[in-house]
């Protein structure tokens, strides 16, 4: 998968789960190595003060691998569950170990947690334009499908009535019960496809809040939210990693009530940008989304295994990238 330099010797790489104090070299690799492939003049400012590592791991420490050359770490990578469908990421090695099969090893777990979670539809997001990434990933199945754009926009009034809650408002004996509420949005999307699972991390881990969205009493959606410093999101960002409203044919008019019922949440916590992804092939949500003044920060693939369209298919009301 990785091709290994002409002259260089064979490295001896081992992979094993991560363990909670690997986790700031681990973080410490993921800046360098993102900061280095972007090119920024201090590979390991990326990303700020937001951070993958310790949340993910925190969210499911079996599903966090690291790998180690001669006893030293270089690398890591994290699969996510969400029921039918699952992601994994972000992968990253040591810049100087590039192309040396550390990626190749650290993906041998992560196919084995799809095979055990009976996972059924894969993804990942990575950069359009590499061709090693795009072309690594092929080499086990993934295969390059609708760009995914990662956008933001300033947090401002929405001025309108909305009828929405945050789980943290729910009673801890009501909890599962609003939990199958959400998975029976997400099931009539894509069966199978359960974020049950973010939304108690965020909820055990103070990482935000995930909204709730009514209609005459029923469920119409849901968003689960990064906020602020030491989560996905960042200082002052309101990141919205999955959001999705029921099928329906006021889906449109749900999606931009759901989006409203975020940003408003975010004023109320004084954030001052609202961030989410949206895969292209959800071209209604994407199209609504740059009508209220989202723009893209960043451009990625969506890859897919198998080569099919899962839930980024078009009528889909739906927000997240798979980073």
């Amino acid at each position: 998968m990785e091709v290994q330099p002409a002259g260089t010797t064979k490295l001896d790489i081992s992979v094993r789960p991560l363990q909670e104090n690997d986790l700031s070299a681990a973080d410490h690799i993921v800046r360098l190595a993102f900061g280095t492939f972007l090119g920024l003049p201090e590979p390991t400012a990326f990303m700020g003060d937001a951070g993958y590592v310790r949340t993910r791991w925190r969210a499911d420490p079996s599903a966090a691998f690291g790998a180690e050359v001669g006893g030293e770490f270089v690398g890591s990578n994290f699969a996510t569950n969400w029921g039918s469908v699952g992601f994994f990421g972000p992968l990253t090695i040591r810049p100087d170990l590039w192309d040396r099969g550390v990626g190749k090893r650290l993906m041998e777990p992560i196919m084995e947690c799809f095979d055990k979670w009976g996972t059924k539809h894969a993804g990942l997001f990575t950069f359009a334009h590499s061709q090693k990434h795009v072309g690594l990933y092929q080499k086990i199945g993934f295969w390059p499908r609708f760009l995914t754009a990662i956008m933001s926009k300033p947090v401002g009034q929405t001025g309108r009535e909305l009828r929405w809650t945050r789980f943290s408002e729910v009673p801890e004996d009501e909890r599962e019960g609003m939990l199958l509420a959400c998975r029976q949005v997400t099931d009539a999307i894509y069966e199978g496809l359960d974020v049950g699972p973010e939304v108690r991390a965020v909820a055990h881990q103070g990482l935000g809040d995930t909204v709730l969205l009514w209609d005459d009493g029923r469920l119409a959606g849901l968003a689960v939210c990064h906020c602020g410093a030491g989560t996905e999101a960042g200082s002052g960002t309101c990141y919205v990693k999955f959001g999705a409203v029921r099928l329906s044919p006021t889906g449109g008019q749900d999606f931009d009530r759901l989006l409203d019922a975020c940003e408003e949440m975010a004023a109320e916590k004084g954030l001052s940008r609202l961030a989410a992804g949206v895969n292209t092939a959800r071209h209604e949500a994407y199209r609504q989304m740059l009508e209220r003044g989202f723009r893209t920060d960043l451009q990625g693939v969506a890859m897919q295994r198998p080569n099919e369209p899962g839930y980024n298919r078009p009528g889909v009301y739906l927000i997240d990238d798979w980073r």
